[in-house]
């Protein structure tokens, strides 16, 4: 009897017939693996019937996020092989994460907490970090989605609409990087093996890599070294996914890490010849 794999989507991308998620299904199936896509949040669902439940694009997590980890939490009670691991999605789904890869040694770029209902207190930050510009992102969320980039000279007058975000959940600040306007590098792997990078650049007077803002992207090589570089975090803090992707910025000849995707990153598979059979043969290591 073929293996059966859930393909875990949300409501919006279930019915694509021709995103990543419509061709690693075929790919897979032609493969003698029984794939189907579902929706994480529909109760509908027999989850013990999959041999093997994969998040692949449960693009609305960070929407309703004590939801998914409840979802994630009882697949786990029940004894359902989940990849990657809920532990691990649990952790990533809140970019607090970064601040425990950096006290690991690691390379990131710098990282401080705005706490729910704190005072933002924004100018310390340009000071901290000798920059004119600074972003400020969620802690759990994806897209850009509530992304700031502020000047200083715009600061105090953000504080007050800041101030109001704060009162719904943390906040991260960080530099504003300019390299990232040159392209943020994205390094993929399967099963802890590296498949392939790509580079993603932003739009001409735009930070935002992602394509809905204008971005763009396509396959490239930073070299084996910051290959073996982005290896590091995956050894480190992903040593039993399935899948993993490295984002991050090249400055002054050292990689310098923005996320650690664990949870539902895009995987980019069609931009290299082997990103489908690199995908299947982690897959089927994890059967």
């Amino acid at each position: 009897m073929a293996k059966r794999i859930a393909l875990v989507t949300c409501t919006a991308q279930a019915l694509e017939h021709d995103s990543e998620d419509a061709r690693l299904q075929a790919w897979l199936q032609e493969k003698g693996l029984e794939v189907n896509r579902e929706i994480w949040s529909n109760p509908q669902t027999d989850w013990k019937s999959y041999d093997l439940v994969v998040l692949k694009s449960p693009w609305d997590y960070h929407e309703q996020a004590d939801a998914f980890h409840a979802w994630l939490r009882a697949l786990q009670q029940a004894g359902v092989a989940v990849q990657n691991p809920a532990d691990t999605v649990v952790w990533n789904s809140n970019k607090k994460y970064l601040a425990e890869i950096a006290d690991s040694g690691l390379p990131v770029i710098p990282t401080a907490l705005l706490p729910q209902g704190s005072l933002p207190g924004l100018d310390t930050f340009f000071t901290r970090w000798n920059t004119e510009q600074i972003v400020i992102k969620p802690c759990i969320s994806a897209g850009a989605k509530n992304t700031l980039l502020l000047r200083r000279e715009e600061a105090e007058a953000e504080e007050d609409k800041l101030y109001i975000m704060l009162q719904a959940e943390d906040y991260l600040v960080q530099p504003y990087l300019q390299e990232v306007e040159h392209g943020e590098w994205s390094f993929l792997f399967f099963g802890g093996q590296f498949s392939h990078s790509l580079l993603k650049v932003p739009k001409a007077g735009d930070f935002r890599v992602q394509h809905i803002h204008g971005g763009t992207y396509a396959q490239a090589s930073a070299g084996a070294a910051f290959e073996e570089k982005a290896a590091a975090y995956v050894q480190r803090f992903a040593k039993d996914t399935l899948y993993a992707r490295v984002d991050g910025i090249i400055k002054n000849n050292e990689f310098y890490l923005m996320e650690l995707e664990l949870i539902e990153p895009y995987l980019f598979l069609s931009t290299t010849p082997d990103g489908f059979d690199n995908y299947y043969k982690a897959l089927a290591s994890k059967l």
